[in-house]
C-alpha cells in the first residue's frame, strides 16, 4: 500500500485509487517559511545598550513539500470518457505522465496535479481527544490522515482560539482533503538497465486559479 498519491483535477469523491497517481516515497521534505516585514529601532542603544527591531507580522508564509522516491510499473486508474479504466503503466511512462501534467495548464483536467496526499498516522482528532480505537505505545493503530497546515478544533476553540474563520478542520481520515497547490518541478532520471527510476518534486502549496 502507498501513502503517497498526486491526484489530478478529475479527482472527486473518496476512493484514492481513482483519478490519482500512487507514488513510492522515500523521503518527504517540509518546508515552512515566513515573511516578517521588520524595521530598526534608531537611538535604542543609548537608552538600553542593545539594538532593538520592530517587527509587522502580516501572515505572509509560504509552505513547500519536497518528495523523494522511486518510480515503478504502476496500476493507474482515470476516468476516460466518463468510465474509470485503469492500466499498467511502465516505470517510464509514470514519469512522463507526471512531467506532461507539470507542462500543461489547470485546465486540463486528466493530466492536472491539483492535490498532494501524505497519509500520517495520527493519534489525537480534531476534537482534541485521543482517537477511538488507538494506543498510543502502539504507532501502528494510529488513524491514517493527509498531512496539512490544519489545526484542531472549529472556530475559536482548541488550538484555533481566536481564529474566527479557519479554512478547514483538521482531517480525521484518509480520505479528507490533503495539500492543495501544484508541482514546481520534477526530475528524473532514465538509467541504462533499469526499470525503476528514482526522482525529486518540489510542490508548492498554493489556491490555483482557473
Amino acid at each position: 500500500m502507498t501513502y503517497v498519491y498526486l491526484k489530478t483535477q478529475n479527482y472527486s469523491g473518496t476512493d484514492l485509487s481513482l483519478d490519482t497517481i500512487p507514488l513510492l516515497v522515500n523521503s518527504v521534505g517540509i518546508s515552512v517559511s515566513k515573511d516578517i516585514p521588520s524595521l530598526p529601532v534608531p537611538f535604542t542603544t543609548f537608552v538600553t545598550g542593545e539594538s532593538e527591531r520592530v517587527a509587522l507580522d502580516l501572515a505572509l508564509g509560504t509552505k513547500s513539500i519536497n518528495l523523494g522516491g522511486t518510480i515503478t510499473d504502476t496500476v493507474v486508474k482515470k476516468t476516460i470518457a466518463g468510465v474509470p479504466t485503469s492500466r499498467t503503466f511502465t516505470a517510464h511512462e509514470v514519469a512522463q505522465m507526471i512531467a506532461s501534467s507539470v507542462d500543461s495548464t489547470s485546465l486540463a483536467r486528466n493530466q492536472a496535479i491539483a492535490e498532494l496526499v501524505i497519509l500520517m498516522p495520527s493519534f489525537v482528532g480534531n476534537d482534541y481527544e485521543t482517537r477511538s480505537g488507538v494506543d498510543v505505545n502502539d504507532r501502528a493503530t494510529g488513524v491514517l490522515v493527509p498531512l496539512t497546515f490544519h489545526s484542531r478544533g472549529g472556530a475559536n476553540l482548541l488550538e484555533n482560539e481566536l481564529v474566527p474563520l479557519p479554512l478547514n478542520q483538521f482531517p480525521d481520515n484518509s480520505t479528507d482533503e490533503g495539500l492543495v497547490g501544484f508541482i514546481r518541478s520534477f526530475s528524473c532520471n532514465f538509467e541504462a538497465e533499469s526499470f525503476d527510476l528514482t526522482f525529486t518534486m518540489d510542490f508548492d502549496i498554493a489556491r490555483v486559479f482557473p
